[in-house]
């Protein structure tokens, strides 16, 4: 069985040779080199065990190096930085998408973590005594402990809307967005109303673009992302144990003294609570410039997508319009069914039955950590859980020698 941490960049990567274990005891792998798995394997290495990330791509941060350019975290540097890290203050409060991948790959160097890079698993099956993981290359490579951290945005979402396919224009998935350069003059409809179809919209109205038009499923909720100073990431936390009802009666008094009506402009109120919505998996959109441009009209809300006719789109309001480009920000899927699918521990939306430091009784051994999303913060939440997920391998004593030693 060949040892993936051999494929480990010398920058990224720290060697086992002086203290090697016993044939007898594993490193724990961590499938996935984004925040979630450097920030668990540095845990991991706090306790003392040595873990093996396993990357696909060719360095760490693959995610958030294909993201728009625009992009910045919307939680705070403070509460956002990774066991044993914080993120420099020289990258300011919220955080662009280049120095979060400087960041991570500042984590992986500070903590000498052992990262494996091209190696790419593509299924997990029970074995004795723990898990096989067959990665490409023919790799195959076992543990009795696993951490799947293949993150939360990771195979992206197109609808399958009808006439699709003979659409003449450009039509792209929002992950192949990077700036407005190439939408110049051009009239784009952006599909979609999270953080990221929100802030593309704006992006193309500010980059240029001759018109922009943003279809609307559900009436989002807006929150300011910043108010007199005090973060709404803060806010998040404050209130993620509090009874449901109780939060959305002070996030609507909230959004009433902060956030426009806009209405007029296309854009209702939404119907329903604000963290009733979180619950069932809808995060609120942080304003980073949409209330100002749909208000000026530089932004546009029309009504959904119902179905393509050519160069037509049909709106679900009966109306139709002809963009030039239509860029579909839906979102992603999980993509962990060809992973772990058949081992009968996804549920119906193919996100894993249980999370960060508990495992199923029927897959022992086997954590995931980065499959929610919440109003807390990503970040915030990963750090928490890598820490747990690591307290709860250094309990079971899984990867301690017959001396009780832990080896790393």
């Amino acid at each position: 069985m060949p040892d993936a941490a051999a494929h480990a960049s010398s920058s990224a990567s720290r060697s086992a040779a002086s203290s090697t274990p016993p044939a007898a005891v594993s490193p724990v792998y961590v499938v996935g080199g984004g925040p979630g798995g450097l920030a668990t394997a540095a845990a991991l290495g706090a306790h003392g065990i040595r873990a093996v990330v396993l990357e696909k791509a060719d360095a760490v941060g693959a995610s958030w190096r294909g993201h728009y350019e625009r992009l910045r975290l919307h939680t705070t540097r403070r509460l956002s930085g990774l066991p044993g890290l914080p993120i420099p203050r020289r990258f300011g409060r919220w955080v662009a998408r280049d120095d979060v991948v400087r960041y991570l790959e500042q984590y992986a160097e500070h903590h000498r973590l052992e990262v494996a890079t091209g190696v790419e698993v593509r299924r997990v099956d029970r074995a004795a005594g723990g898990w096989a993981l067959h990665a490409n290359g023919g790799r195959e490579l076992a543990s009795r402990t696993v951490v799947i951290a293949t993150g939360y945005n990771h195979t992206p979402h197109l609808p399958d809307w009808p006439g699709r396919d003979d659409y003449p224009g450009e039509l792209l998935h929002a992950g192949d967005y990077r700036n407005a350069r190439p939408y110049a003059g051009k009239d784009v409809l952006v599909i979609g109303t999270g953080n990221t179809g929100a802030e593309i919209a704006v992006d193309l109205a500010e980059g240029g673009a001759a018109r922009v038009r943003l279809a609307v499923r559900t009436a989002p909720h807006i929150v300011r992302r910043s108010t007199a100073g005090w973060p709404a990431q803060a806010t998040g936390i404050l209130v993620r144990r509090l009874p449901p009802r109780a939060v959305d009666r002070a996030a609507h008094v909230m959004r009433r003294l902060s956030v426009p009506d806009l209405s007029a402009h296309g854009l209702p109120m939404p119907d329903t609570g604000l963290y009733s919505r979180v619950l069932e998996g809808a995060i609120p959109v942080q304003d980073v410039g949409l209330i100002d441009a749909v208000r000026d009209g530089a932004v546009q809300p029309v009504a959904a997508v119902a179905s393509f006719d050519g160069g037509t789109v049909h709106l679900a309001d009966g109306n139709a319009i002809e963009p030039e480009v239509v860029i579909a920000a839906t979102g992603y899927r999980r993509g962990l069914d060809n992973l772990v699918g058949h081992l009968d521990i996804l549920d119906p939306r193919g996100h894993p039955r249980t999370h960060g430091a508990r495992t199923l009784p029927s897959a022992p051994g086997l954590h995931f950590t980065g499959y929610t999303n919440p109003i807390s913060g990503m970040f915030r939440e990963l750090a928490l859980d890598a820490r747990r997920i690591a307290r709860a391998i250094a309990a079971a004593g899984a990867h301690r020698g017959e001396d009780g030693t832990t080896y790393s």
